[in-house]
């Protein structure tokens, strides 16, 4: 008799996260049509139009996920962390990507055949459920963020992403910053200029420190009390 393939999705942490209600002849199913590939800084992940043959989800990185619009102008939706779902938006909506993923750091991606995963959720209805939890919760995201920032002004929105990446990214208060000064104005919809600016202007205020790309948290309480009343 042959012996089912080893698969080392069963102790991987994703399976805590999303696989758990699946059983081992369907997680066998998984490791068989899942493949891992490693995206360096800068390199796409998906482009908008690309077909959708793949559940994709984040092993390791950073990824911005954006569109290109009608100015020529790109417009960042969102960063995803790791066990983040980088192809949820569209993957069961559509049959083409409407949106691009690129890493900004190097990236570890895990892809799953669609048609495994479409499989699985016919005949496993907890897994629909769970799926169906992490699509709501990833959209819900998305929508929460960008309702912020929009109600904010100019130094309430960099606040506002500076928190981001300290308390949900990285979670330390002294981190290098993944994206350019020109991505930070994609994200809150300002000019270049203005993020330098005001990334300017919180330093000379000490309440962040500027190396380069390092950013370091200085005067957190004051951060946050520009990000609430911005």
């Amino acid at each position: 008799m042959k012996q089912p393939p080893s698969c080392n999705c069963q102790e991987c942490l994703f399976r805590q996260l999303m696989f758990e209600d699946l059983n081992i002849p369907e997680l066998e199913i998984i490791c068989r049509k899942k493949k891992e590939l490693d995206i360096p800084k800068g390199e796409s992940v998906i482009k908008e139009g690309d077909p959708i043959r793949e559940f994709l989800y984040l092993k390791k990185g950073l990824v911005k996920l954006f569109k290109h619009n009608e100015n020529d102008q790109d417009q960042i939706i969102s960063i995803a962390k790791p066990y983040d779902f980088v192809g949820l938006l569209s993957v069961f909506s559509d049959k083409h990507y409407n949106y691009s993923v690129t890493a900004i750091e190097d990236t570890t991606i895990c892809l799953i055949d669609l048609d495994a995963v479409k499989k699985i959720i016919r005949q496993n209805g907890r897994f629909a459920l769970n799926l169906l939890e992490k699509i709501s919760k990833t959209s819900d995201t998305i929508i929460k963020n960008n309702l912020e920032i929009g109600k904010k002004n100019l130094r309430g929105r960099i606040a506002y992403i500076l928190l981001l990446f300290a308390n949900h990214i990285y979670e330390q208060d002294s981190f290098e910053l993944p994206i350019s000064r020109k991505e930070i104005a994609e994200l809150i919809e300002m000019t270049t200029e203005n993020v330098i600016r005001i990334l300017s202007e919180f330093r000379k205020d000490n309440i962040i420190g500027i190396t380069g790309k390092n950013i370091e948290i200085v005067d957190k309480p004051r951060l946050q009390k520009i990000c609430d009343l911005g």
